[in-house]
Formats: structure tokens, sequence, C-alpha cells
């Protein structure tokens, strides 16, 4: 047999496994059946794969390998691992020596598993140190002897107590802490079931069984305990209040007892026993601020708790610029204007701009409340005041101190009481009903009402300096049929609410819908409104917007027609048809305030497509944005 077949059979029947590798045309020239094994592919089919097949998951690695030895002759890595037959890499170690073939450099490599070499290794180890005799053993015994003093000295320094017991509730070590804290001595307990000598009763002298207790069932059922509260017993038969921690130990999984840690929590049941002392104290503090609660609880639950104003018309214009002249000076406001005209949105927005932002703006329905309640409501009452008074209630001028008062229809509140409103508002003092106690508050009242005051000061049933003290900035709130350039934002923020309460898609809002809306003379203004929205909202289906809406009353306001298409009409020349499409699309412009897209936008009104209207309106010649209007402060955007 030739030396070239002698090396060829050696290499085959190597138990090593045996690589050889051609880099430039990524082929395998020869494995042997070791590799085949290794690598789980069988012989044939391991000498199909490509180099490259082996090492997909790190080609970058392998050509930095495979330079290495091209240049160097050698290289070694233990963390190139081969991708096998199933999915998975397995982790080598690679050893690769260069070899001069008959057509160029090739690439022999010897494969170990790393795991089968690091056991080889540990055993090589462990006859090293047989070999090394007794003396080495005498070390490591000393250095055991070492650790073990460590962890005395460790345990002698703990501040917290530290004992140990086997499986069968026997002692087994205590540290200098717990002796210290439980006045037994060491070897009073070690060898001893320690639950009969410290943890034998409850608190309250009741037996402690040892069944129930928490440390004998660590070591039963294998958990960590944690209890907060309980005693142990010292020496002497006094009881000490503790916190411990109870962990199982085990010894080849094999439960051999526990560990228990412990602290003596005598001054944390002291800081508890003077906290609750401390929180009776504050008792009537809690009482007052729960009544408070309810106040702002009610408020939650109004009307207007969710608010905003929305509009761009001259008007609602008009109303910003005094809310921004008047919100930052704390004068007091008068705001006049017809029911459900947004009179307490108008109070919200000015409290909502002011420095007493963040205290509270308390509202008094004027109207709501019984005569005789009056002062109570304002003022609050002791415990006992008058009849029904089973509690003290804090008044509405006190619950404001710090923030707004907002005076709803305030031409309700009797005569005899608007002279201790005129003594609140000079002099900021007050006293509960049934109290001789004067109480000073700092409160900013907003007043409204949607009677003449004027009038009614004449008639003599509002006092004159009331009055005057209250119309320190008179603010009008425009009724709706005076802003119907409005109309369109109000009904499509409406249309938005409604819709979100009700979990429903939002209808379109069209043209002929803004027109029907304009028309009317709205004798309930933006509150009527609302409910026509709401009430079409539920009506409506098939994504269509179903108004129900009586027909303008003589003499109503109507929309403008000047640019709006004419309906019916007849037969139309091709100029008119075109004269109508272009004022269709500029009262759609206008209903929109110039907006092309998205919700509430003229091509959805139009129901065409965004891309389609531009093309109409570059048609004509329309520009939108001459019809957007100058930006309106923060107040005057929806706020959702």
């Amino acid at each position: 047999m030739s030396e070239s077949a002698l090396a060829h059979r050696m290499l085959h029947d190597l138990h090593s496994a045996c690589l050889l590798i051609d880099p430039f045309a990524d082929r395998l020239v020869f494995a042997n059946p070791a590799a085949a094994t290794l690598l789980g592919w069988p012989l044939d089919a391991l000498l199909q794969q490509r180099a490259s097949r082996l090492w997909r998951h790190a080609l970058g690695e392998l050509l930095v390998l495979s330079e290495e030895v091209l240049q160097h002759g050698s290289a070694w890595s233990d963390e190139l691992g081969v991708s096998g037959a199933e999915d998975g890499v397995l982790a080598l170690e690679l050893s690769v020596s260069r070899i001069e073939g008959d057509s160029g450099p090739l690439l022999g490599m010897l494969l170990h598993a790393r795991k089968q070499l690091d056991g080889l290794r540990g055993l090589a180890e462990a006859q090293r140190y047989q070999r090394q005799g007794f003396v080495k053993w005498q070390g490591v015994e000393r250095v055991f002897r070492e650790i073990e003093r460590e962890n005395q000295l460790i345990l002698g320094a703990a501040g917290e107590g530290i004992y140990g017991v086997n499986h069968e509730g026997v002692t087994t070590f205590v540290n200098p802490a717990a002796e210290r804290l439980l006045g037994w001595q060491a070897e009073d307990l070690i060898g001893h079931k320690i639950h009969d000598l410290i943890h034998h009763h409850h608190a309250d002298g009741s037996e402690y069984h040892g069944r129930h207790c928490p440390i004998y069932a660590a070591f039963r059922d294998g958990e960590v305990h944690q209890v907060d509260d309980e005693v142990f017993w010292c020496k002497d038969g006094r009881s000490i209040p503790v916190a411990y921690t109870s962990t199982p130990l085990r010894d080849n999984g094999e439960l051999i007892g526990a560990v228990v840690v412990f602290r003596d929590i005598s001054d944390r049941k002291e800081a508890e026993q003077r906290l609750r002392q401390a929180l009776a104290e504050v008792q009537a503090l809690q009482q007052r601020l729960e009544l408070e609660n309810a106040y702002l609880q009610e408020e939650i639950r109004g009307e207007f708790a969710h608010h905003s104003l929305v509009g761009r018309s001259a008007a609602i214009q008009q109303i910003v610029r005094q809310i921004e002249l008047v919100a930052p000076t704390g004068a007091n406001v008068l705001i006049t204007g017809e029911s459900g005209t947004g009179k307490e949105l108008i109070a919200r927005a000015i409290h909502d701009s002011s420095a007493r932002r963040q205290r509270p703006l308390i509202r008094v329905n004027c109207a709501a409340v019984p005569r005789e309640l009056f002062e109570s409501e304002f003022f609050g009452h002791a415990k006992g005041a008058f009849t029904g008074a089973l509690a003290e209630r804090v008044g509405r001028f006190e619950l404001a101190d710090g923030g707004t008062l907002f005076l709803d229809e305030v031409a309700e509140i009797p005569l005899e009481l608007q002279s201790k409103l005129l003594r609140v508002l000079q002099e900021q003092q007050f006293e509960r009903v049934g109290e001789n106690h004067t109480r000073q508050v700092s409160v900013r009242v907003i007043a409204a009402t949607n009677r003449d005051l004027r009038q009614a000061v004449r008639d003599g049933t509002f006092r004159e300096d009331l009055y005057f003290r209250l119309n320190v900035f008179p603010l009008e709130s425009v009724p709706l049929r005076q802003r119907l350039d409005d109309v369109p934002l109000l009904a499509q923020h409406f249309i938005g609410r409604a819709c979100r309460t009700l979990n429903r898609a939002e209808p379109s809002l069209r043209v002929a819908d803004i027109q029907r809306l304009q028309a009317y003379a709205w004798p309930g203004n933006i509150r009527e409104l609302e409910n026509v929205i709401e009430r079409a909202v539920i009506i409506s289906a098939g994504g269509r917007l179903r108004i129900d809406l009586p027909d303008p009353q003589p003499g109503a306001p109507l929309a403008s027609t000047r640019d709006v298409p004419e309906e019916g009409g007849g037969i139309l020349t091709d100029d008119e048809r075109r004269q109508r499409e272009r004022n269709n699309l500029l009262a759609a412009l206008r209903a929109c305030n110039g907006k092309v897209f998205g919700r509430a936008g003229a091509a959805s009104l139009l129901g065409v497509k965004p891309t389609t209207l531009r093309s109409r309106l570059e048609r004509f010649g329309i520009e939108p944005r001459a019809f957007r209007q100058r930006r309106l402060s923060d107040l005057s955007t929806a706020a959702e």
C-alpha cells in the first residue's frame, strides 16, 4: 500500500472528525466517518455539502479564520460552531491547518465536540488532584475551615437574630444577635426544639401548636414563609414582637431543615401606635375633606363637566378677546344672555385662564336652591344649627376659597340674603349658620343671568349695590341666531361627541343639512342645537344624518343665499350649470372655513374625494385659503 493510500486510510479510520476543504471552490474534498457521525449526516450526503452550508450562520467568521490559516499556516477557534443536519448549531473546537494540494492550498480541519472536551478536561483535572495526594487534600480542608470561620464571623456580626433547625425542628446553630434578643444562650437552645422554648404561645397567651408554625412549615412544604406580626418569648418570660423569614434548606434536592432570620419590631409597633393617635386627631379634618369631595363629585356629574368653546364667528371672537382681557385681573364678571347660550362655558373659560385655575370652579344654580336653604348653601352650617342639621356642612364660598364661585341665575337669590352676599364680596368674610366664628376667604365671583338685572333693580327685587358689585366687567353671551357662521362647527362638534358616547360611526354633514340648521331661529340656542344633533345621530342610518327640525318660523333669520346653490329652477344653460356648481363649492368652503380634507372638510360635505374636489377648485380658480379666518386662541378651539 502506498504512503498516500496509507495516509488516506488513517484519516478515514481516525476517531477524531476530519474535514478537508477547498476554500476557493467552496467544497468538501474529504470527510471521514467520524465527521459524518458528529455532524449528523450520512457520509455521502456530507460530501455533497458546501462549506458555506455548514457555516451559513457565521460566514464572516469562517472567512476570517480561513484568511488566518492561509496567511499563517494554522489557526484554532472554539467560537465557530457548525450547522449540523438537524436545525441548530453544534458547539465545537476547530484546529485548522493549511495543506498544499495539487490545484492549490486546502484547509484541513480537526473537529471536537466542546462538551466532550470539557468532560475529558474535568476528568483529567480530577486525576491530577488525585495524583497530588494527601497533601493537596489537606490544603483543601484548610480552605474549608477558613470558609467556615469566615461564615461564623458573618453570623456573629449580623444585627438580626439568626438560627437554624433540622427537619425535626431541633436547633442546630444560634448567632450572638439571637442570644442577645432572646436572653437565651446558644447551649440552652442547640439540640432542643426551639418552638417549645421561644414560640409556644401567641401574643394573647393562647397556645401555638407546632403543626401551625410557619418555621416548621418551611422544611415541610419547601416554601419561604414570611411573618410580619408574631411574638417570640424570651428566657425571662417576656414576649417581644418580631417579624421573621423562614427559608428551607436543601441537600441534593432533599429538605433538611430551615434558617430563620428575625428582628425585634418593638420600635415599629410604638410608631404605629403614635400614628393611630395622630389619625384620630385629624378625624374632624377628614370629615371636612369628605364634604368637600362630595361637592366636587357633584360638579363632576354636572351638565358641563366636559366643556369647550367652539366657533369662529365675529361674535365668538369678541367674547374670546373679552375673556383674555378680564381673566388675569381677578375682577367680578356678570355674564348676561339667553338660556342655553353657554354662559357657564364662558365662566369656565375665564377661570381656566386665570391665576386661580389650580383651585376649583364651584357652581351654584341659584334657581335650584330652596329659599330656606340659601344661606346654608352659600356659607355652610354648624352641626345642630337647625332641624335636620345632623352634621356640619361646608358652604360653597368656603369650598371655593382660592378659586372661583359661579353664581348661575343670580337674579333668583332672595332679597334678604343679598346683603350677606354683598358683605362677602366686599370684605371676603362670612359666618356659618349657627356659628359666631368669622371665616376669611379669597373668592372670585362670576355671576350669570338671563334676566334684565337693571329692570330687577328698578322693580326692587335686586339690590342696586349688589348689582354694581357684580357688574364690574359685563359680558354678553350672544344667541345662536346671531352667530350662524358657527353652526357648522358646533354641529360637527356635537356629532363627534354624540357618536363617541353612542359608539357609532360619524355620519356626514352635508351642505343641505347646514342650510337647514342655519335657517332655523334656535329659540333654545346651543343647548337646543346639541339636543337636535344628538337626536339626529340616534335616528340616522346608512351614514346619512337625519335632522328632525321644525320649519322656520315667519320672520326667523335665514342663512345667506347669495352663494348657496338654488334648488329646482327648470332647465339650465351650460354657463348657469357651471355657475351653480361654482356657487355650491363656495358655499361648502364657507361652511368649512376653507378646510378641504379630513372630517368636517368641504370634500366630506360634498360627498366627493378630496382629490376630486381639489381638481374642481383648480378648474374654477378657487383658492381655499381665501376662506380661512384668523386662528383664534386656544379658548376658541374645540377641546375634547
